[in-house]
């Protein structure tokens, strides 16, 4: 009897530890954190007073040395350009990390909701300057950066491609703010009046919509959207990607049925929708060069959830 009392608190023990695990792994962050830190941008603001300083969060690679030149991705978190944070994207830069490249998580700054949000494109755009001008030394590709986004951050990725009326005096714009490619969750294409935040906008919304601003210059997307979404009609992308393609540009739209705004989240209840628009997203970068092998989220997946 006290055999199997001990033998059954050991079982507890250990389904309750598997349990710690899994909650940490579906709660925001995933219980993941970047490896380094490093400060980007100095952004300062007259009309708030105040200094912001702006990070970008790196994921390593196995076996990286910052003499690699590595393919990589930077994410811009959602919220509507007033919220969120930089740990909506660890799980997906975790994963793509593990498949040899350079993922990071970009911090920027969330305008008010009184202001125009045009302080996140700048810091977008800013973002992708820095690592492509400081390639060599944070050990990444110039050639192949890949910028995502989900809903506002979304935009923001979306932006860095379309939109050029809105960059830091400070930059260096000799350098090439435009990634390689755009892998886009739910983005924020539409700033019209039919659009998202166009309240905020005015009439600058012509010059900050990205899909008012193709030229035919762009790099090869994927976008992720439900068609339950209420901030993005299917319409909105399809005409995105219409667009896109007519001009002679590469633009792949995954449709999901069923499934509503910020619907491939691992934190909210989207384990499938996880492994489905991350093996997406690696066929489509493998596509590219960037990625080599086949995806492999499912086991990934299964054994972070074993830790």
């Amino acid at each position: 009897m006290k055999f199997l009392h001990a033998w059954f608190l050991i079982c507890f023990a250990c389904v309750a530890a598997l349990q710690g695990a899994s909650k940490s792994l579906y709660e925001k962050g995933g219980g993941f954190a970047p490896d380094e830190r490093v400060l980007y941008k100095k952004a300062f603001s007259k009309k708030e007073k105040l200094a912001e300083e702006l990070h970008l969060e790196f994921f390593y690679p196995d076996g990286f040395a910052k003499t690699d030149s590595r393919p990589s991705i930077v994410f811009f978190f959602g919220g509507g350009w007033t919220g969120g944070d930089t740990s909506q994207f660890y799980a997906q830069a975790k994963y793509l990390a593990s498949r040899g490249m350079l993922a990071i998580c970009a911090q920027y700054r969330r305008a008010l909701k009184t202001a125009k949000p045009v302080w996140c494109v700048e810091d977008a755009r800013s973002g992708v300057r820095y690592l492509r001008k400081h390639a060599s030394a944070l050990g990444l590709d110039p050639k192949r950066i890949a910028a995502g986004g989900g809903s506002a951050g979304g935009h923001l990725a979306a932006a860095t491609a379309t939109i050029s009326a809105f960059d830091w005096p400070d930059d260096d714009l000799t350098v090439s703010a435009v990634p390689n490619a755009l892998v886009l969750f739910n983005p924020v294409f539409d700033n019209s009046p039919k659009g998202y935040g166009h309240d905020r906008l005015g009439d600058d919304y012509k010059r900050f919509s990205p899909i008012d601003n193709l030229d035919g210059k762009q790099p090869p997307t994927i976008v992720f959207l439900g068609d339950r979404d209420k901030h993005l009609p299917v319409a909105s992308a399809k005409r995105y990607e219409k667009t896109m393609e007519a001009m002679g540009n590469v633009c792949k739209t995954c449709i999901y049925e069923g499934k509503g705004h910020g619907f491939f989240n691992l934190h909210k209840n989207g384990r499938d929708s996880f492994v489905v628009t991350m093996t997406e997203t690696d066929e489509f970068l493998a596509g590219l060069g960037f990625l080599q092998g086949k995806p492999r989220v499912e086991a990934w997946l299964q054994a972070e959830e074993r830790k």
